[in-house]
């Protein structure tokens, strides 16, 4: 054999062993939104642990990275923070659970509450000031989520805005940057998962999630369907790798994973 065809060939099989990476028999890879990759995690460690021949690895990076990663085979699970839009059909979703998307703000901000006028002119910059909507002088700071965020796309569609009307100050990527920024700053407002943002407020993060059209944001309210700003989690895959997957699957979605779900502030969906 010439080494010219000796190298076309050793391409050849590094091209095709690069080609779906998360293939493996022996691991499960999972890419996709940061409000789900926590939740995953912790089912992927129960998982392993009663498969201990598997490993689990989960990675964050916004739903549109899930979408993309299974679609390209870098994944096998992607985690999306919404149901699959109609143009997504090539792929199949199982909803894991229920979560709702609340407005946080400093604990020491005592504003307190917000009409949906209100916050469509704040986050528009049409309202810069803090006394301007019943609270104590001061510049308000907007705090929005990047693009290819699932968060972003649910509160851009209840709000009826597009994405060039936000008139943000600060642009963070998952849940946990958002309650930081506005932990460490009085005057900015956002918006993150509610089970996210009840476990650090729970934990003495210095955050208060906001009440949406008279409705408490709480994780008891988006159980019983009153908290009107809500969206479900949901679980991505090829139709070509169902079978494979299977086992995770109905694994992740079991009423033995009701507790971890509900340890994570979320809505189980299945009884």
């Amino acid at each position: 054999m010439s080494e010219r065809w000796f190298s076309v060939v050793l391409l050849l099989v590094v091209v095709t062993g690069m080609e779906n990476p998360a293939l493996a028999a022996d691991r499960i890879a999972v890419t996709g939104s940061s409000t789900v990759a926590p939740l995953v995690a912790e089912i992927g460690k129960a998982f392993e642990a009663q498969n201990p021949e598997i490993r689990v690895d989960v990675q964050s990076g916004g739903s549109t990275r899930g979408i993309i990663d299974v679609r390209s085979g870098l994944a096998d699970i992607g985690m999306i923070s919404r149901s699959l839009s109609e143009d997504e059909n090539d792929l199949i979703g199982f909803e894991l659970a229920r979560d709702g998307v609340g407005l946080i703000l400093h604990l020491q901000n005592e504003v307190p509450a917000l009409s949906r006028r209100q916050i469509v002119d704040i986050f528009t910059g049409k309202v810069t000031d803090w006394k301007d909507v019943g609270g104590r002088p001061g510049r308000i700071t907007v705090v929005n989520k990047a693009e290819g965020r699932s968060t972003l796309e649910l509160f851009l569609a209840y709000f009826d805005l597009g994405v060039r009307d936000i008139a943000a100050h600060v642009v963070i990527g998952d849940n946990q940057q958002g309650i930081k920024t506005v932990a460490a700053n009085p005057g900015a407002i956002g918006y993150v998962s509610i089970g996210t943002a009840e476990f650090e407020s729970g934990a003495g993060t210095p955050i208060r999630l906001l009440g949406l059209e008279g409705v408490e944001a709480a994780v008891e309210n988006v159980k019983d369907g009153t908290y009107p700003l809500a969206r479900p989690l949901t679980l991505v895959i090829r139709p070509a790798e169902k079978e494979r997957l299977r086992g995770f699957i109905e694994f992740a979605r079991s009423p033995e994973m009701h507790d971890i779900i509900l340890g994570q502030f979320f809505v189980p969906s299945h009884p």
